[in-house]
């Protein structure tokens, strides 16, 4: 059962790694959008050679979802989604890459429309990262 969990060092909680993820002008980070989530990874060259785990970060804006039962609620479902299906991808978990999901739609969401959404976007992050260590 322990093998289906996500630990701490799953979680993307370095303010630094997150500003690099987000800054404007950097080429090395991609997005991708999946409807009701956008997909923003990178590579963490520091710590490609440590062959770390991909970590995460969920982002549910209050400016979509005002009530924070809702938000509560999409993130719990993105994070299950996200725990249930990253391990399909074991390419993403020797990279070192930082990911973040963040929630685009304006309401609520069922949960098997976030799963088809994560499972969309971790595929194609993989295809991409795949790609590139091809070239």
């Amino acid at each position: 059962m322990k093998e289906q969990g996500l630990d701490k060092a799953h979680k993307l909680c370095s303010a630094t790694a997150i500003d690099m993820l987000f800054a404007r002008g950097t080429a090395d980070a991609q997005s991708a959008l999946a409807y009701p989530l956008r997909a923003v990874w990178r590579e963490h060259s520091a710590r490609r050679n440590q062959s770390e785990v991909l970590r995460f970060l969920i982002s549910i804006p209050k400016k979509r979802l005002k009530r924070a039962v809702w938000r509560v609620l999409m993130r719990r479902r993105v994070r299950e989604a996200f725990r249930l299906h990253w391990r399909s991808y074991p390419a993403l978990d020797t990279r070192g890459i930082d990911l973040a999901l963040i929630y685009v739609a304006d309401k609520e969401c069922s949960y098997a429309r976030v799963e088809a959404a994560v499972v969309k976007l971790l595929g194609k992050i993989h295809d991409q990262e795949t790609a590139d260590t091809a070239d």
